[in-house]
């Protein structure tokens, strides 16, 4: 039923139980899982010195990231790649959700940052324009 599934992750907590869910889904169906994370960068402050340093580490951090969702997929019997993109959550995943021609997202109902008690916007924003079904864990 689904061939390619994307794991939406902002490193929040309930991205242990998307795994969960997401490798048991890629086992049962023979999906490849795309790992996704995107990171917006701060550029109100590119002027600033040390701005370039910022972005290497946010990069590093989200990559690390990636590498460890796909890695935990693996290791339950997934097989599962990483990308990252940089620019607006929500309709970055969108975006990707279409490159992939993905049959199914897999994502938080609400991320890590302050604003999340706003019932997930990036959540909210990708159910509604999706293309394909998305599967929210809370």
């Amino acid at each position: 039923m689904f061939k390619r599934i994307l794991l939406a992750t902002d490193g929040s907590p309930v991205v242990e139980r998307c795994v969960l869910y997401t490798a048991h889904l890629a086992r049962t169906n023979q999906a490849e899982v795309v790992v996704l994370h995107v990171y917006e960068l701060p550029e109100r402050y590119a002027s600033y010195p040390g701005y370039q340093e910022l972005v290497e580490q946010l990069r590093a951090v989200s990559c690390a990231l990636v590498d460890e969702v796909a890695q935990q997929l693996r290791k339950d019997g997934a097989e599962a790649r990483g990308e990252l993109r940089i620019g607006d959550p929500s309709e970055a995943i969108i975006l990707a959700a279409a490159d992939y021609d993905i049959d199914l997202i897999v994502m938080g109902t609400r991320g890590s940052s302050n604003l999340s008690d706003i019932l997930g916007s990036v959540s909210a924003h990708v159910l509604r324009h999706s293309r394909c079904p998305v599967l929210q864990i809370p």
